[in-house]
């Protein structure tokens, strides 16, 4: 099979028309034309962090969905499913995304539970990152969220950092906000990424000690606008990552939208697309494609190089999707579930006043990030209730335990 356009070779910095031909899954040739057509054909986007949980979909139906994108692969962390389902959960990921032709990469969940307050159904230890981290599907120790820990040089924490490095897996991060000594000591225990990064001057003081910084744009963590202004300049150290897209957003576009806003705010194509396409697969070793003779077939033929609208997609040299549609199969997934909540009443929601005031999560637009705030308290019989008017908000969170009861707290967007 021969697919024929303008050829972008991202490392060379060169396009030119070409003929690339695929045999049996991979690029055998690739041959200079003076007769392509006027579409270019470049490697495929890969998401460097996502939570595929995220997307209320198995990976099976995830792949779909991305790759009419353009995304050939993802660096996916399912600390989600773990936090619910521990390393069975890890593996039912890995074994549902094989079902499909594209390149799940998994990462072994480094902070379940979460945190020490979170009443999580599973843990995973230090025993169990390495069983993890020894399959061929598992690239990475996924964020590592205790930057606390890590700082204190807490043992359970660096044992999994230790069995990375071991195993010469490189260790994610997750620690927003910091900088300076505390962020250079947290680097220098071995965590080399972080998609956490709000500011330009935070993922800078990051970037100084050697770290790459992942430019996130999701579903609920906006961060784009803030970090892109540093792509020029620091290409060779950055990734672009979705971390959580819901699948209304995902309909709309992944990782091939990012690429058409950098584009459009001036900066070099071929530093976009190394950002986009390459830096990846050098940090975490992937087994995708770059668009070289030898390479696995994974490409994508775009119409132009300005809304990088996808006109097809392959993976290991099949046509996976064309012109908005995927040529993946629907798979039926087993069905997993950890889920024991019991019915509550409305009496147990209740908020009894203690005083005129009352202690407020404040939601920041497009951040994970959140402020505390003392606002009056609406009462209502003695009760502290919702104030719409002020966008005043109770929220519940159900434990799967029957006798945790619910806790309740308020949140101002």
């Amino acid at each position: 099979m021969t697919v024929s356009g303008q050829l972008i070779d991202i490392r060379k910095q060169q396009i030119y028309p070409a003929d690339v031909t695929i045999e049996d899954g991979y690029i055998q040739a690739i041959t200079p034309t003076d007769h392509a057509p006027a579409q270019y054909i470049l490697p495929g986007f890969i998401d460097a962090h996502v939570h595929i949980e995220s997307s209320m979909l198995v990976p099976s139906a995830f792949a779909p969905m991305a790759v009419v994108h353009g995304t050939v692969a993802t660096v996916s962390d399912p600390h989600e499913i773990g936090n619910v389902l521990g390393v069975k959960g890890v593996e039912y990921m890995i074994e549902n995304g094989k079902q499909v032709n594209f390149k799940f990469n998994f990462g072994a969940p480094s902070c379940v539970p979460a945190t020490p307050f979170e009443t999580a159904g599973a843990e995973i230890n230090a025993e169990d990152i390495r069983y993890l981290l020894e399959k061929p599907e598992v690239k990475y120790l996924a964020e590592m969220m205790n930057w606390p820990g890590v700082l204190h040089e807490d043992s359970l924490v660096m044992d999994k950092i230790r069995v990375a490095q071991e195993l010469g897996k490189p260790v994610d991060g997750h620690a927003p906000g910091l900088k300076g000594e505390e962020a250079a000591t947290y680097i220098s225990r071995g965590i080399s990424t972080d998609h956490e990064c709000f500011t330009a001057e935070e993922a800078l003081d990051k970037l100084k000690h050697g770290m790459k910084i992942l430019i996130r744009e999701g579903s609920a963590a906006k961060n784009f606008e803030a970090l892109i202004p540093l792509l020029e300049e620091h290409y060779e150290h950055m990734m672009f990552c979705s971390d959580d897209k819901h699948p209304d957003d995902l309909v709309r576009g992944h990782i091939n939208q990012l690429v058409a806003r950098a584009i459009a705010k001036g900066n070099d194509l071929f530093k976009v697309l190394q950002v986009a396409c390459l830096n990846p697969i050098d940090h975490y070793l992937l087994d995708v494609g770059q668009l070289r003779v030898g390479d696995p077939a994974d490409f994508i033929v775009v119409e132009d190089l300005k809304t990088f609208t996808v006109k097809a997609t392959y993976i290991n040299g099949v046509l996976v999707a064309e012109q908005g549609q995927p040529h993946l199969p629907s798979i039926q997934p087993a069905i997993v579930n950890h889920f024991a909540v019991q019915p509550i009443q409305a009496n147990q929601l209740a908020v009894s006043a203690e005083g005129d005031t009352i202690r407020v999560i404040q939601a920041l637009d497009g951040q994970l990030i959140t402020e505390e705030r003392h606002e009056k308290a609406s009462i209502d019989d003695g009760k502290v209730v919702a104030d719409k008017k002020r966008d005043l908000l109770k929220f519940v969170v159900l434990n799967r335990y029957a006798d945790v009861p619910p806790a309740i707290g308020f949140i101002k967007g």
